[in-house]
Order: structure tokens, then C-alpha cells, then sequence
């Protein structure tokens, strides 16, 4: 798809959702075409994409056809279309799709996986990107920078200033993980 058909697919989500004929919440994209496009260029038909609640333009860089896109959204599925014949999955929850990319990786298959800038600070997002490193997963994990988280900048969100100062230290434990059997008395 081109730049000018997403963004004409997108205003025609937005003239049905005006006119009363989604009942369900909708979250348009925009401004990024072209940069989703070169991205989808690196992606195969045999890769997965697990994607966020702004889901329409993966959808259809995907390959799903522009038609059954809509047909998910009028049928209040905007933010979690998905498609096993296309590879293509999202969620509405926040991060929701990275512990299940790295587990698609994980079973062996290449995995895409969108997340907005705000989540890129959260705790489980260090958490799948460690994971996927830490395991070899074939795993790309592609922030979508759009400086707000929802519609609050994300600076503000996260209170971004000077970081508070971190007291780190090294240690050699003297007692290893031990978890007693059931009946069995513990350290």
C-alpha cells in the first residue's frame, strides 16, 4: 500500500466512526506511513506482527486485505485485529504483545513486534527485550516514537528529567536459592 492509501483508509474509518456506525473505541494513525512502509519492506509474509492498539496500518502492510481490516473494525475490533493466515496479531493492553512475540520467537519463527515510545520505558518491555537478547530470539522489537503516551507527553508521563541517583553494589551471597521440599524445614 502506498502513503496516500493508508491515509484514505484511515479517513474513511473516521467518517464511520462520525457517522455512528463503530460502537466500539477507534485509534486512528497517522504521520507515520512512510516510515511503516520502508519497515514492512524488511518484513516477509512468513514473519509474525504482533501490534498495538493503533493496529490499522499494520494490518494492511501485512497484507490483510483493506476490506477485512474494516470488516474487524466495524465489528469493534480496532485494536485487536488479527489474522493467523496473515501472521498478524494485536492488543489493546499496553505491552501486551511482547512476552507472547518472544514466545512466537521462542517456538522458532521471526516475530515483529510494534510498541509506542511510552511503553519502550516500561518495566516489561526491558524485561521481553532482555529476554529476546538474553535467548537469541529472532525478535525485533520497533518503537513507534511519537512523544506522547495516550495524549500526555511521554516526558511528562514518566516524569523524564535528571535521573534520581542510584546507590549499586556487588556482593557474593553466602546461602544459595533454596525453596524446602513440603515437609521439609527451610534456612
Amino acid at each position: 500500500m502506498t502513503a496516500e492509501e493508508l491515509i484514505a483508509f484511515e479517513a474513511d474509518i473516521a467518517r464511520e466512526f462520525d457517522a455512528g456506525k463503530i460502537h466500539a473505541p477507534v485509534h486512528l494513525s497517522g504521520g507515520n506511513e512512510q516510515q511503516l512502509i520502508d519497515i514492512f519492506r524488511e518484513i516477509k509474509p512468513t514473519d509474525w506482527v504482533c501490534s498495538t492498539w493503533r493496529s490499522h496500518f499494520h494490518a494492511l502492510l501485512k497484507g490483510i486485505p483493506p476490506a477485512e481490516v474494516k470488516r474487524q473494525i466495524l465489528a469493534g475490533r480496532s485494536m485487536f485485529i488479527s489474522s493467523v493466515e496473515h501472521r498478524f496479531i494485536s492488543s489493546a493492553i499496553m505491552g501486551g504483545m511482547m512476552p507472547i512475540a518472544c514466545g512466537v520467537a521462542y517456538a522458532g519463527e521471526r516475530v515483529w513486534c510494534f510498541v509506542g515510545d511510552m511503553c519502550s520505558w516500561t518495566g516489561g518491555y526491558k524485561d521481553a527485550y532482555t529476554y529476546a537478547r538474553g535467548h537469541s530470539l529472532d525478535v525485533h522489537f520497533v518503537i513507534e516514537n511519537n512523544g506522547l503516551s495516550t495524549n500526555t507527553p511521554t516526558i511528562e508521563t514518566w516524569g523524564l528529567g535528571e535521573a534520581p541517583p542510584t546507590l549499586h553494589y556487588k556482593y557474593a551471597r553466602t546461602y544459595p536459592h533454596y525453596q524446602p521440599l513440603p515437609g521439609q524445614h527451610g534456612f
